[in-house]
């Protein structure tokens, strides 16, 4: 395993990006816009979220090809939570523009570092059981960008008739063969539309027809091919990157005035709307790989075992009558008793109260 892993760095000019923005929204009051949930120990109580991410992709690649990308709010916990990672390989947006614009600004600063690079674009507070299938399907999609000229993807399998994702819908799935790789993954397949979030009786047709994957925004690429697709696609959005690039090594200053200026021109778009949807040669890898998104606190429930009551019970001891299908989390160790309480939310830290219901749990940037 080791020499294979030599191999793919050699033969590879390989960096991973990992996006590590978020407003800290879903997961308050645990996070807060200074520390979202990818600095949470949401899942380990050893490791935050983007501890682990980083970890899960060390085989890959060296810890100097080893991109986040920011903001200047949450960068100092980046840094404390990241001690290894080299300082320069933090990229601090200087506004919020979407994923275009941020996988754009990321692509010239990793191709000025690192000329010919293949981007592999991970968010940084996903979950993956699998980490060994994980890094072959990577090292696939890898080998594909390079020699297909293609924006890869990784779509997820569905086991469930899920509202909350977007999909992609392929081709006949029957064409979806096995790789030639001894972990049997399915090759990838070409990406016929990008479907925005169903209805539940769509998501229940998807399910059903097989022809459809989960979105799980991961994308690799050459750096060369993502940004003739900007030239293409986004052109005005291509005219700001080459006038970032123009600054050379202010374009890492995120005080520099030049740059926020060139930023501000940015439309808010993202990389799904801006660039896969519209681009030619979009391939996807069917990955089955134990992936979560954890994309509220209900999204829990698919990681923690439950008590007695059906709750998840987290830092705290609870009492529960007449309840069930709770989920409690205390970060101040305050026991929490609940009375004719079900599918709710109840979370407890030092200076803020939630309770909500499970239905809510996704709007819960409503009420902060």
């Amino acid at each position: 395993m080791a020499e294979k892993i030599l191999n793919f760095r050699a033969k590879n000019s390989t960096t991973i990006l990992i996006m590590a923005g978020g407003s800290g929204e879903r997961f308050w009051p645990l996070s807060t816009k200074e520390r979202p949930k990818q600095l949470l120990r949401l899942i380990d109580p050893e490791k935050s979220l983007i501890q682990m991410t980083v970890g899960r992709v060390t085989p890959l690649a060296p810890i100097s090809n080893i991109y986040i990308a920011t903001n200047a709010i949450q960068a100092p916990a980046v840094k404390e939570e990241l001690p290894e990672l080299p300082e320069e390989n933090i990229i601090i947006e200087p506004a919020f523009k979407d994923t275009a614009a941020a996988i754009g600004f990321a692509s010239i600063i990793i191709e000025r570092a690192n000329p010919g690079s293949t981007m592999v674009v991970l968010a940084s507070d996903h979950l993956i059981k699998d980490e060994a299938k994980f890094r072959s399907t990577i090292e696939l999609a890898v080998e594909t960008a390079n020699r297909e000229e293609a924006i890869v993807t990784l779509g997820i399998k569905p086991s469930y008739a899920e509202t909350g994702y977007g999909y992609l819908e392929i081709e006949n799935p029957s064409s979806a063969q096995q790789s030639t790789r001894e972990e049997q993954i399915p090759a990838p397949v070409k990406v016929i539309r990008f479907c925005e979030k169903p209805a539940a009786p769509l998501a229940a047709q998807y399910l059903k027809g097989g022809r459809h994957l989960w979105n799980s925004g991961m994308f690799i690429f050459k750096t060369s091919v993502m940004l003739d697709a900007f030239r293409h696609l986004l052109p005005n959005h291509h005219q700001s990157l080459m006038k970032i690039r123009d600054l050379k090594d202010e374009m890492r200053n995120p005080n520099n005035q030049e740059l926020k200026n060139i930023f501000a021109t940015f439309e808010k778009i993202s990389i799904d709307y801006g660039i896969m949807e519209q681009f030619k040669n979009t391939l996807v890898i069917p990955s089955d790989f134990g992936w979560n998104d954890i994309g509220s606190y209900p999204a829990l429930e698919e990681v923690f075992e439950v008590n007695v009551n059906n709750t998840i019970v987290k830092g705290t001891t609870t009492k529960e009558l007449k309840s069930a299908n709770n989920i409690v989390i205390s970060t101040t160790g305050k026991k929490i008793s609940l009375l004719g309480v079900n599918n709710m939310v109840v979370v407890e830290t030092p200076t803020d109260i939630l309770i909500c219901s499970k239905e809510e749990a996704q709007n819960i940037k409503k009420i902060i």
